[in-house]
C-alpha cells in the first residue's frame, strides 16, 4: 500500500509538472503571437569601428549621419568580426568604441515604445540613443558589464512626437573583445514584457534559486558534519555547494561586475567544482585514482595561482576576454576526464557513484554549451546552459541524499524488525525461566510453610497434648480440667489454620477471622464483646508466618482474661500513628500484678507475648489494676 501511494503521488507529480510545461508553452507562444503583431523585429543593422584612449561618458546627442561613413553591413543576430587593435600610445590604453545603426523603418504601434535585446556581448560600456538622443547608458564607466546574462530592456522615452527612425547603439570595450548582439524588438511594453520576464527568469532567476537552494542543504550538511567529523562526504558536499554557488555568480549577480577578483573568483570555481567532484566520486567507488587527483589537483592550483589579479600573468578580466575560453577548454576538457575515469571506476561497483557521474557528463555538455557562445560559435542570442549545472549538480546530489535517506529508513526498520524478533525470543526465554522460577518459590515457599506448621504444631499444639496426656496418665485432673487443655489445643489448631488464609495485608480482616473464632467462647462464658476497632493502613509485610505470631499475640491475651480475671465485658479497639497501628485489649475484671506475674514461672504466657511482638518488630505493654487490665501491641507499619 505504502509503494502503492508513493507511486500514485510520483504519477501526480510528473502529470503537474507536465502541465505547468504546457502552460507555459502555451503562454510562450500566445506572448510571442502578440509580440509579432505588436512589435517590431529588427535584423539588420550598420557598423563600424572606432579606437580611442580610455573610456568616456557617452554625448548627450548622437546622430548615424554624424559618424564617419564606413558603415559595414550585419544580419542580427550576429557577432561582429575583429580588427586588430592600432600601435597604441605609450602610457594610454587603446579602447574601441563600435557603432551599431540600425534603421526603424516598419510601422509601429502607438503608445509608449519599449526596447528589448537578449543580450549586448561585451565587456564595456553600453549606450542607446533613439532618433540621436540618449535614451539608456549604463551606470559604470569601464570594464566590465554583466549584459551577458541580463537582457536589454528600457523605455524609449522621446521628447517629440516624432516617429522613431533610428536607434543608435555605442559600445566601448577592449579591441581584442569582439562584439555580439542579438535582434532586436521595438513595441509595446504588453506586447514584449513576456519574451523580457521569460528570458529574465530562465537565464537569472531560476539558476539563481536553485544555486541558492543548494547552497541552503549544503550549509545543513556542514552542520552535519560538525557533528560527525568522521564523514568527509558531509565536508565535500558543503564544498561542493559553497564552490558552485561561488562559480555561477556572474549568471545572475544583479549589480554590474567591476572588479577582476571578481572574475578570478567565477573563472577558477569551475575548475575547483570538478575537483570536489572527483574527490566525492573517490568516497562512493572507493578506488583511489592517485594519478587523477594529482593531475586535477595540480591544473587547478596551477591555474588558480597564474591568473591571480595581482600577479598578472594569466588575466581573466574580463570574462569575455580571449583567455576565458581557454579556460572554458580546459576545464572541459578536464571534466570529460573526470567524467570518463569515474564511470569507468564506479560500474558495476556503485549506482550512487554512476549517479553522479551522469551528472557530470550532463553538467560537461552544459558547460560546453557556454564556451561554444563564449567562441562566437553559437550566435548572441543562444543560451548560456552552464547556468543549470548548479540544478543538474543539486538535482544529482539530491537523489544521492534521497536513495541515504530512504536506505537509512528501511535499515532502520530492518533493524527495528530483527530487534523486535530478538525482543520477541528473549522474553519468550524469560517467561520460560520466570515461570521456572515461580514453580521454583512455589515449591519453595510450600517446604518452607510446611516446615513452619510442623514446627508451630510441635511447639504449639504438641506440647499441650503432651501434657494433656500426662496429666491424664498421672490421675488427678478433673473432666474440666482436660476438656480445658483440649479446648485450647482445638483453638491453636484454628490459629495455624486461620494464619494460612490470604489477609493481603489486612490487619482488621485477621482480627475479624480471630474474632469469628473466639465468638462461641465469649457466649459460651457469657462475656460481652466491644469491638471497637478502626480503619487502619495495610501492613505490606503481613504474611501468614508474622500473622500468626499476631492471632497468637492476641489469642494469648483473650485466653488469660477468660481464665484468670473473672470479667464480663472485653473491649478490642485499634489505632493508628506515625510510625504503627496499635491493637488494644481491655477488661473489667480484677487484675494482677505485672512485674511479679513477669518474674514468675506463671508469666510464661506472657513472655511468649512479647518474643513473638519482638519476631514482627513489634511491642506488648500491659497496664493492670483492680479496675481491670489494659492490653497493647503495637505494630510498625514498615518493617526494618
Amino acid at each position: 500500500m505504502k509503494t502503492l501511494s508513493t507511486r500514485l503521488f510520483a504519477n501526480a507529480l510528473f502529470a503537474v509538472s507536465v502541465a505547468l510545461l504546457v502552460a507555459v508553452g502555451a503562454w510562450y507562444v500566445q506572448s510571442d503571437g502578440e509580440a509579432t503583431a505588436a512589435s517590431l523585429h529588427l535584423t539588420q543593422a550598420d557598423w563600424q569601428d572606432m579606437d580611442g584612449h580610455g573610456f568616456s561618458a557617452p554625448p548627450l546627442a548622437m546622430d548615424g549621419r554624424d559618424l564617419p561613413s564606413s558603415w559595414q553591413h550585419a544580419t542580427l543576430p550576429s557577432a561582429l568580426p575583429v580588427a586588430p587593435p592600432p600601435a597604441s600610445t605609450a602610457g594610454a590604453a587603446t579602447i574601441r568604441t563600435t557603432w551599431v545603426k540600425l534603421s526603424v523603418t516598419g510601422p509601429l504601434p502607438a503608445g509608449p515604445l519599449v526596447l528589448y535585446g537578449i543580450r549586448i556581448k561585451t565587456d564595456g560600456t553600453v549606450a542607446v540613443y533613439a532618433n540621436g538622443s540618449l535614451a539608456y547608458r549604463t551606470q559604470q564607466r569601464g570594464q566590465l558589464w554583466n549584459s551577458l546574462f541580463t537582457p536589454l530592456w528600457f523605455t524609449l522615452d522621446r521628447h517629440d512626437d516624432a516617429p522613431l527612425k533610428e536607434i543608435l547603439i555605442r559600445v566601448e570595450h577592449v579591441p581584442e573583445t569582439p562584439v555580439g548582439l542579438s535582434s532586436l524588438w521595438v513595441g509595446t511594453a504588453e506586447a514584449l514584457r513576456g519574451r523580457y520576464y521569460l528570458r529574465q527568469w530562465l537565464q537569472r532567476e531560476l539558476p539563481a534559486t536553485l544555486s541558492a537552494a543548494f547552497m541552503a542543504v549544503g550549509i545543513f550538511a556542514l552542520f552535519v558534519w560538525f557533528r560527525r567529523r568522521h564523514e568527509m562526504s558531509y565536508l565535500l558536499f558543503f564544498n561542493l555547494a559553497a564552490v558552485s554557488f561561488v562559480g555561477h555568480l556572474h549568471y545572475y549577480v544583479s549589480l554590474p561586475i567591476v572588479t577582476d577578483w571578481f572574475a578570478w573568483l567565477t573563472a577558477n570555481a569551475l575548475l575547483w567544482l570538478l575537483t570536489v567532484v572527483h574527490l566525492f566520486l573517490r568516497q562512493l567507488h572507493g578506488r583511489p585514482l592517485t594519478w587523477l587527483t594529482r593531475a586535477l589537483v595540480g591544473v587547478t592550483l596551477a591555474a588558480s595561482v597564474l591568473s591571480i589579479p595581482a600577479l598578472g600573468i594569466l588575466p581573466v578580466y574580463p570574462s569575455t576576454s580571449p583567455l576565458v575560453p581557454f579556460m572554458y577548454a580546459v576545464t572541459v576538457f578536464m571534466g570529460v576526464l573526470v567524467c570518463a575515469m569515474g564511470a569507468r571506476a564506479s560500474w558495476q561497483r556503485s549506482r550512487e557513484a554512476m549517479l553522479l557521474v551522469t551528472g557530470v557528463g550532463v553538467a560537461v555538455l552544459l558547460g560546453m554549451s557556454d564556451w561554444l557562445l563564449h567562441n562566437n560559435v553559437i550566435n548572441p542570442e543562444g543560451w548560456f546552459l552552464g547556468a543549470y549545472t548548479n540544478a543538474v549538480t543539486f538535482a544529482m546530489f539530491g537523489a544521492l541524499m534521497y536513495r541515504r535517506y530512504v536506505n537509512a529508513i528501511a535499515e532502520v526498520e530492518r533493524i527495528n524488525a530483527s530487534l523486535a524478533q530478538r525482543l520477541q525470543a528473549r522474553e519468550a526465554e524469560l517467561e520460560v525461566s520466570h515461570r521456572l522460577l515461580r514453580e521454583a518459590a512455589l515449591r519453595q515457599t510450600i517446604s518452607e510453610e510446611r516446615q513452619r506448621l510442623m514446627q508451630d504444631m510441635h511447639d504449639g499444639l504438641g506440647s499441650s497434648l503432651i501434657s494433656a496426656i500426662r496429666s491424664v496418665e498421672r490421675g488427678g485432673v478433673s473432666d474440666a480440667k482436660v476438656s480445658q487443655i483440649l479446648k485450647d489445643c482445638l483453638d491453636d489448631l484454628k490459629l495455624t489454620i486461620d494464619s494460612m488464609e490470604p489477609v493481603e495485608a489486612d490487619l482488621l480482616l485477621l482480627l475479624a477471622t480471630l474474632r469469628f473464632r473466639l465468638e462461641p467462647r465469649f457466649e459460651g462464658s457469657n462475656i460481652t464483646l466491644v469491638w471497637d476497632v478502626q480503619e487502619l493502613p495495610t501492613l505490606a509485610w503481613l504474611e501468614p508466618s508474622s500473622a500468626l505470631h499476631i492471632l497468637r499475640i492476641v489469642q494469648e491475651s483473650i485466653a488469660n482474661i477468660l481464665r484468670h480475671t473473672r470479667a464480663d465485658r472485653i473491649r478490642v479497639g485499634t489505632a493508628c500513628d506515625d510510625d504503627g497501628v496499635t491493637v488494644t485489649i481491655e477488661d473489667n475484671g480484677q487484675g494482677f500484678d505485672v512485674a511479679k506475674a513477669l518474674d514468675s514461672a506463671a508469666g510464661r504466657g506472657l513472655h511468649n507475648q512479647q518474643r513473638r511482638a519482638k519476631a514482627v518488630d513489634g511491642a506488648v505493654a500491659w497496664a493492670s489494676d483492680a479496675g481491670g487490665t489494659r492490653f497493647t501491641l503495637w505494630l510498625p507499619l514498615v518493617r526494618n
